[in-house]
């Protein structure tokens, strides 16, 4: 199978692997929930992943309400999904902060093309969490760690056995706590010689903006010493 083939295969069965969630706590799974969601999933991977060539994993936290959470492809929104990819959509077109500076490295890097030749942007977990109507994170309560760190490892371990990812190396959006989590289940697990941090692009966008530019070098300077 293409890596589009075994990506899409693997997303589609996650649901079968899904736990049941802390009180109060809801998924947020694009592909169980919006057909749309799976269409434009289906061509993103089409688009850039169909080859056989072994890609390394970039990942966040767990989608968003209005990025990955309604695309399925990570940190990217409807406005960036038609303006950047060339794949429209009928979602309103709401920009969300992370996409922006995701975009402003990809470009830097030499487009689409050329990142998305070399990366596979997905998160920890796959699928993203509501609660009270908010964005959480998977680490966010103990309860909802521990339900969900199956899941992840699920993910994980289907990503590099079936999905050509490269091992020898990942790279972790935030240096807190996803980091933190990620470094731990490595050194149990030993998916990755190593897992390199990357300054979230949230945290980037809401209180370093100024410095953005800043950042997106040493995105680059990071993600191009492969």
């Amino acid at each position: 199978m293409t890596v589009a083939q075994s990506i899409s295969t693997h997303f589609l069965n996650l649901a079968d692997h899904m736990p049941e969630l802390p009180e109060g706590v809801e998924w947020l799974n694009p592909l169980g929930e919006i057909q749309e969601s799976r269409t434009i999933f289906q061509i993103f991977l089409e688009k850039f992943y169909a080859d056989f060539q072994p890609r390394h994993l970039i990942m966040g936290i767990n989608p968003g309400r209005f990025g990955g959470g309604i695309t399925n492809v990570a940190f990217t929104d409807p406005l960036h999904l038609e303006k950047e990819l060339g794949i429209p959509s009928s979602f309103p077109k709401k920009s969300e902060l992370s996409a922006h500076f995701v975009y402003q490295v990809i470009n830097a890097y030499g487009g689409p093309k050329l990142f998305y030749d070399q990366f596979f942007v997905t998160s920890v977990c796959p699928f993203g969490f509501v609660k009270n109507g908010k964005n959480y994170n998977y680490y966010d309560e103990k309860p909802l760690q521990k339900a969900a760190t199956p899941f992840i490892e699920y993910h994980l371990e289907a990503l590099i056995e079936r999905c050509n990812m490269n091992r020898d190396q990942c790279f972790c959006l935030g240096e807190g706590q996803n980091y933190t989590f990620l470094q731990q289940l490595n050194a149990q697990k030993g998916y990755f010689q190593k897992v390199v941090p990357l300054s979230h692009p949230r945290f980037i966008m809401q209180y370093k903006r100024k410095s953005v530019d800043l950042y997106v070098e040493k995105y680059l300077e990071l993600l191009g010493a492969l």
